[in-house]
């Protein structure tokens, strides 16, 4: 069975931040890629996805995971591709981590899937939504408030 899993961000936690955000995708994206996860982070647009990318590049040797942006990189893929709205994986990935504020139209073609809620009323609202459309959709739905702290 499909699984989503959704990411509950305190409002004075680190990953209310952007950069904490994008620290705890990181986080979540190494330890799947521990366990032989080949996974896909899907963003709001360009400048997001390319933002996520560089915060990947950025990080310590010991915590570098090869990834690309979609439609870049080797032939047969890395273990983490990065795209955005209306893109679609180049390969085929077990689990997408969903960054964007809005549902993963192709999350189906995935057995997990990654999701957030935000602290802001707002994207707190939107999370909502997306969650009712996984439920309807029939999948296996739990959420976690997020315990780790990136330091």
């Amino acid at each position: 069975m499909n699984t989503v899993t959704f990411y509950i961000i305190g409002e004075n936690s680190e990953q209310a931040t952007e950069q904490g955000w994008f620290a705890y995708a990181h986080f979540l994206s190494r330890h799947f890629v521990g366990q032989g996860a080949k996974l896909y982070i899907n963003c709001t647009d360009r400048q997001h996805a390319e933002a996520v990318a560089e915060f990947f590049w950025q990080v310590s040797p010991e915590q570098f995971i090869a990834h690309n942006l979609v439609g870049e990189g080797p032939k047969n893929g890395t273990p983490v591709e990065i795209g955005f709205e209306g893109l679609k994986p180049s390969w085929n990935r077990q689990l997408v981590i969903n960054m964007a504020n809005s549902h993963a139209t192709f999350a189906n073609s995935f057995g997990q899937v990654v999701d957030f809620v935000p602290c802001e009323e707002k994207a707190k609202q939107v999370a909502r939504e997306r969650y009712k459309i996984y439920r309807q959709a029939g999948y296996q739905l739990q959420t976690i408030e997020i315990q780790h702290s990136e330091s």
